[in-house]
This record gives structure tokens, C-alpha cells and sequence, in this order.
């Protein structure tokens, strides 16, 4: 037999399990439909186990989509970072700020999913793991329940269903293709998925020069085509490719097929220090050894550096030395996909749904928040508060 409730949440990671607690506490009956054996795995290795989980500056602005980008903006604003703060001390969470205001559990992710199942039992919302949902549909439209959602667990009939389904980054972890396929079948456009926040692959040619600098990593400045913005931080050189903070942060705003620029000595005066008297009889690569790691200033400098003293070298020569440290070209081969990316970029279309209560504006009563609405946050805490503001946004209106 069917069970009514209020609203079927589907998925139990961050933003299914906070609009859970969301609805609960208006008084809805809600239960939180999660397909694998415990919800909240991505809460668990986020941050390496320390869970980022807000970050004080969160704007519209730190979100990639391909619709307004003003879309965020009445979501984040009903439900801020400093909210989600004292929502965490008051569970007593020990926490600490790193650079560019992020915020870290000072111990384990463990904390803020307690937390949040804590507070979905505080509001009788009901949390199903093991829950495969065979099918979702709309079908007593005259009814004050439309919504019927089989699974595994049972039958549900709803008067919302939530669909928090997540993407695609992190597949052994159980990401699938649930909520772009649910869409789809509701007659609602995707905007083709990839991967966003995920490291960058080397050119056969680039591998066979760069590859054995795996786990150098350096300060740099690293900016796609177009307007952009540059991430200054750290990038980190793999066998395969390269990936760290600022390589992570440009991969997001990139095209596919299209190159990346990297500024090796951001903030340095590179004319003046290789003016320098003392460097006239070094040549450029013994001279760059003294700013940038011995291996990396070697394989840099193969091909694009003269091998003869600075005070030999032409004005051309060392112009083009200056502008390619500046703005180092590289046209990746791809990257490292859905297993290492942290994200997925792309997703339900922001122009279908309201941006006050994520609802379907076609489908009523079809709400759709997190990762699978093409809103995608920079790295560094964005996306969970975006997985907290969707989540509150829905959890008033479902």
C-alpha cells in the first residue's frame, strides 16, 4: 500500500537531507529516499575529512552556470553562510577559518553529517538508505498527493517530491545519472553535464617534457580564455597532467578544447631581477633555478629558453624568455573526468525553474536543488553553501 506524506526527498547528501530538515520543521512529513547504504558519503571525504563546509564570501558571483547569473542570488541571500555557522556551533562543531575565508571542522566530516541527521530526528524526517526509486510520477494530478514515487522501500504518494539526486563527479561513491534522466522524462532541459573542478591532462608532447615533475608544486597564476577571472594559488604537477587549487579553479570556467595561461612568478619583477649584473654569465635556466624548483626550471626552459649566457642573448630572445614565464600556453588534452572531478558543471536548466523555491515552473510541485541545477560553485566551500541555500529554498516551499 501507498504511504502519504508531504514531501519525498530523493537523495541524501547535503542539500536533500538540509531541505529535509527544512520541510520538517514547517511541519511537513518528510522522508529521504537514498539509494546507497548511508547518506551523506560526499559529506564524508569532503575537505580531505574535514568537510569545508561554507565559505564566509559566498556570492552569486562564485557560481558557474549557463543561465542568469543572478540565479543564485535570492537563494543565497535567504540562507547565508553566517546562518549555517551558527547552525554548526550550536551542535557544538569546533571549526576553523583558512585562506580565502573557508570554513573547516576542526576534527571530521562525521560532525556535520551527525549533525544533519541529527536534525532531520529532531523533525521526524525519515531517512530510507537502500532505497532504489524504481519510478516518479505524476500521477493523480486531481489529487492532493499527485506525486507517487515507487522504490525498493515502498510506495510513496507525495504532494512534492525534491529531487536531490546530485551529478556525476565521485561514480564510486554512487553519483549517477538519476536526476538528468528524471528531468529529461518530465520534458526538462539539461544543459550537457561535465566534469568541473577536476585536474587537467597533458598533450602526448607536453607529457613526454613535464610528467616526471610529479608532486612539484608552486605558487602560480593560471586564467582561461576570455574574461575569466585568474586564480592565484597553488598548482601541482601529476604524471598525468596538472591539478591543484588554481588548476582545479580555471578547469570550471574553461571551454572544452581551449587553452590555459599560467603566470609562473606572479607579483615578480621578472625584467629587472634578470637585468641583473650577477646574472649576465648565467644562462636563462641556470638563472630561473633560484626561483622555481631545480627539475621544473630545466624542463620550462627545454625549447624556450637559449642555452647560452644572458649577457649573450638577444633582446629577443629574452623578451620571449619574460612573456612566456608570464603567460605560459597550454592546450590540455582533456582531463581527469568524473572520477576525480569534485564536481559536475551543467545540469537542470536555471531558466525552468523559480529562482525563490527551485520548483519546476511546468511541473508543479517537481523541485530540483544541489549539484544537479546548473549552478556550480568555485572550490572552496561554495558548493555546500549552495547545497544549504537550495536546500532551505525548497524545504520552505515543498
Amino acid at each position: 500500500m501507498s504511504q502519504l506524506v508531504d514531501v519525498v526527498v530523493l537523495g541524501g547528501g547535503a542539500a536533500g537531507l538540509f531541505c529535509a530538515r527544512v520541510a520538517g520543521m514547517r511541519g511537513r512529513s518528510v522522508v529521504v529516499l537514498e539509494h546507497q547504504a548511508r547518506p551523506g558519503n560526499k559529506v564524508l571525504i569532503s575537505g580531505g575529512g574535514r568537510c569545508n563546509f561554507t565559505n564566509l564570501g559566498a556570492t552569486a558571483a562564485h557560481y558557474v552556470t549557463h543561465g542568469s547569473p543572478h540565479f543564485a542570488k535570492s537563494a543565497l541571500a535567504r540562507y547565508t553562510p553566517a546562518q549555517f555557522l551558527q547552525l554548526v556551533e550550536q551542535h557544538g562543531i569546533e571549526w576553523h577559518e583558512r585562506k580565502h575565508r573557508q570554513l573547516f571542522c576542526n576534527h571530521s566530516s562525521r560532525s556535520i553529517l551527525a549533525m544533519l541527521e541529527a536534525e532531520c530526528a529532531a523533525v521526524r524526517a525519515r531517512i530510507l538508505p537502500g532505497s532504489k526509486v524504481e519510478s516518479v510520477q505524476r500521477a493523480h494530478p486531481s489529487d492532493t498527493h499527485p506525486w507517487e514515487v515507487r522504490a525498493s522501500t515502498g510506495t510513496f504518494r507525495a504532494s512534492s517530491v525534491v529531487v536531490a539526486t546530485g551529478g556525476l563527479s565521485f561514480p564510486r561513491l554512487g553519483a549517477t545519472s538519476f536526476g538528468h534522466d528524471l528531468a529529461r522524462a518530465h520534458g526538462l532541459p539539461i544543459l550537457s553535464p561535465r566534469p568541473g573542478l577536476v585536474p587537467l591532462t597533458w598533450q602526448p608532447h607536453d607529457a613526454s617534457i613535464f610528467s616526471d615533475l610529479s608532486g612539484i608544486a608552486i605558487e602560480c597564476e593560471v586564467r582561461s580564455e576570455g574574461d575569466a577571472p585568474a586564480f592565484r594559488e597553488a598548482v601541482l604537477f601529476t604524471h598525468r597532467g596538472l591539478s591543484g587549487p588554481a588548476i582545479l579553479q580555471v578547469s570550471s570556467h574553461r571551454q572544452p578544447e581551449s587553452p590555459i595561461h599560467i603566470n609562473l612568478l606572479p607579483g615578480f619583477d621578472v625584467p629587472a631581477w634578470l637585468s641583473a649584473p650577477e646574472r649576465r654569465g648565467q644562462t636563462p635556466r641556470q638563472a630561473l633555478r633560484t626561483l622555481l624548483p631545480e627539475r621544473l626550471a630545466q624542463a620550462w626552459c627545454h625549447g624556450r629558453a637559449p642555452d647560452r649566457p644572458i649577457g649573450q642573448c638577444s633582446r629577443r630572445d629574452l623578451t620571449a624568455f619574460v612573456e612566456g614565464l608570464s603567460n605560459w600556453t597550454i592546450h590540455p588534452a582533456g582531463d581527469e573526468g568524473y572520477p576525480k572531478a569534485e564536481v559536475t558543471l551543467g545540469g537542470v536548466g536555471t531558466d525552468i525553474l523559480s529562482s525563490k523555491t527551485l520548483e519546476a515552473r511546468d511541473v508543479p510541485g517537481l523541485y530540483f536543488i544541489g549539484e544537479v541545477v546548473d549552478i556550480t560553485g568555485w572550490l572552496g566551500g561554495f558548493n555546500f553553501q549552495w547545497a544549504w541555500a537550495s536546500g532551505h529554498a525548497a524545504g520552505l516551499a515543498a
